[in-house]
C-alpha cells in the first residue's frame, strides 16, 4: 500500500481513483465493508483505490475537551488499511489550517487535484470540512462540476447494532470484549512501550511488563484479562506469548492512583529483558474486575487463580 503524504502535486499522472474519506478509527467491520467496495469498484473501472484519512483524529484539534479515545494508533491504522488491499492511504495532516479549510476547497485541492477522483463512496451521514459543513449533498454538487460520482452507502450492522467506533468504545468501557470483537471483526489490540515501573510485581513473585500506552488510546475497563503479548522475533516475525494482563489503578497498594496502568504477566517467559521494546497486547477475555485485597497473601492467591484462568481462556481461543 502506498502512503501519500505530499498534497502539493498530483499523486499519479493520467490516472483516476475511487475514494472514501474518514477518520477510520478502529477499522471495524463497517469500515472494511466500505473499503472493500472501494477496492472492487476501482478494480472494475481500472482506477486506483484510495482511503483518505488524517494523521490524528480531527476532534483532537477542534474539540480536544471531548475528543474520543482512539481504538487504533496511527501505525496500527496503517497496518490495518494495508491488509484491506487498498492501493493507497492518503494521510492528510490535520492542523489548524486544515481545520479552517472549507469542504469545497478540500474537494478541489485533495480529491480532484491530487487524487483525480472519479467516484466517492461514503456513509449517508458523512460530514467533513470546516465546521462539518461538507456532506453528501455538497459532494454531489462538487461532482457535477468536477466530473466525479458520489455513492452514499449504508452502514453495516452486527446483531442489529450498527458497527461504529462510538459503540465499540462503549463496549470496551463496559468490559464487553465479545461485543467489541464482533464489531471490530478482530480482538481489541493496544500498543505501547515497556517501561520501568515500581517492580512491585517482581517482589511478590509475579513480575510484569509495564506497557506505557499513549493517553489518547482507548483501554478496556479496569480489570484482569487473558491476552496475547506479541513480540517481534529476530526475524521480524510476530511471536505471541500468553499473558495475564491487569488494567487498573492497583487499589491494594494505592488509594487514589491518577490513571490506569497496563501490566502484563507473561506466562511462559522468565528472565527476559523486555524494557524498551514495543509491545502489542491482544485482549481475549475479561477474567474479573479490579478489586482491593486485604493483604499480599490474598492477592497472591488470586493472582495464581488469574493465571490458571488466563491459560485456560487462551487455550480455548
Amino acid at each position: 500500500m502506498l502512503v501519500l503524504e505530499d498534497f502539493s502535486r498530483a499523486a499519479w499522472a493520467g490516472e483516476g481513483s475511487v475514494v472514501t474519506i474518514g477518520a477510520y478509527d478502529g477499522l471495524h467491520i463497517g469500515h472494511r465493508a466500505v473499503i472493500e467496495q472501494v477496492v472492487e469498484r476501482a478494480e472494475r473501472d481500472g482506477l486506483r483505490s484510495v482511503v483518505v484519512t488524517f494523521d490524528r483524529h480531527p476532534a483532537a484539534l477542534v474539540r480536544p475537551e471531548s475528543a474520543p479515545k482512539l481504538l487504533t494508533d496511527h501505525g496500527q491504522k496503517l497496518d490495518l488499511l494495508a491488509a484491506t488491499g487498498v492501493d493507497a492511504a492518503a494521510v492528510v495532516p490535520f492542523d489548524a489550517a486544515q481545520a479552517a479549510e472549507s469542504a469545497e476547497d478540500f474537494v478541489e485541492r485533495v480529491l480532484v487535484g491530487v487524487l483525480g477522483v472519479r467516484t466517492i463512496l461514503v456513509g449517508a451521514d458523512f460530514h467533513f470540512g470546516r465546521g462539518r459543513e461538507g456532506n453528501v449533498e455538497l459532494l454531489v454538487r462538487s461532482g457535477e462540476r468536477h466530473g466525479f460520482a458520489v455513492e452514499p452507502i449504508r452502514l453495516i450492522e452486527s446483531n442489529g447494532t450498527v458497527s461504529s467506533s462510538t459503540a465499540i468504545r462503549r463496549a470496551l468501557h463496559e468490559g464487553d470484549l465479545d461485543g467489541a470483537e464482533r464489531m471490530l471483526g478482530r480482538r481489541h489490540e493496544i500498543r505501547g512501550t515497556v517501561v520501568r515501573g515500581d517492580q512491585r510485581g517482581r517482589t511478590i513473585g509475579f513480575p510484569t511488563a509495564n506497557v506505557e500506552v499513549p493517553a489518547e488510546i482507548c483501554l478496556p475497563a479496569d480489570g484482569v484479562y487473558a491476552a496475547w503479548y506479541v513480540r517481534e522475533n529476530a526475524d521480524g516475525l510476530s511471536e505471541p506469548f500468553p499473558a495475564a494482563v491487569n488494567v487498573g489503578r492497583r487499589p491494594t497498594f494505592y488509594e487514589n492512583a491518577p490513571m490506569s496502568l497496563v501490566e502484563a504477566h507473561l506466562l511462559d517467559v522468565d528472565g527476559v529483558d523486555l524494557y524498551g521494546e514495543r509491545a502489542r497486547l491482544s485482549f481475549v477475555r475479561r477474567l474479573r474486575g479490579e478489586r482491593k485485597f486485604a493483604g499480599l497473601d490474598e492477592l497472591r492467591s488470586q493472582l495464581r487463580n488469574d493465571i490458571i484462568a488466563a491459560r485456560s481462556a487462551l487455550t480455548e481461543r
